[in-house]
């Protein structure tokens, strides 16, 4: 390679090197990280809690049955279904989190919304008598 050459494509990197960091430094993407992170420490208590406290509580209702080692051999393959009906009350549950979140989140926007037009500016002393006075400018005028 030439000198200028390496030159720039050195500027290149460094370019794309700004580029990122100015990516990683705009508050959407910290956001999205740490909600990634919450929502997969909070995926974790999820399964927990439908593994160790719900999956034997239905299993107690519906006559003792363990869902984890529900299956059926298919040849050589073995179906888990009863992990798979444990996975979709996780997501369930899940699900039902985040509508209740979302919820509350657009429910405290929309109060903050309410709140914002309730404190109209007041319009100035000035500002009401010119209004006096063109309204009773267009009364004359009707008149007429």
């Amino acid at each position: 390679m030439k000198k200028t050459d390496i030159k720039e494509e050195l500027k290149k990197s460094k370019g794309f090197i700004n580029e990122f960091k100015t990516f990683i430094k705009r508050g959407n993407v910290l956001d999205l990280a740490v909600g990634v992170i919450i929502g997969g420490a909070f995926g974790t208590i999820v399964s927990s809690l439908v593994d160790d406290i719900l999956m034997p509580i239905v299993g107690v209702i519906i006559g003792g049955h363990d869902f984890s080692n529900l299956s059926i051999t298919v040849g050589s393959a073995v179906i888990k279904y009863g992990s798979f009906i444990q996975n979709v009350i996780d997501f369930l549950i899940v699900a039902f989190c985040v509508f209740i979140f979302v919820k509350l989140i657009n429910k405290f926007f929309i109060k903050e919304k309410i709140e914002e037009k309730k404190e109209e500016p007041k319009k100035s002393d000035e500002v009401l008598l010119l209004e006096e006075i063109r309204d009773l400018l267009k009364k004359n005028n009707k008149k007429k």
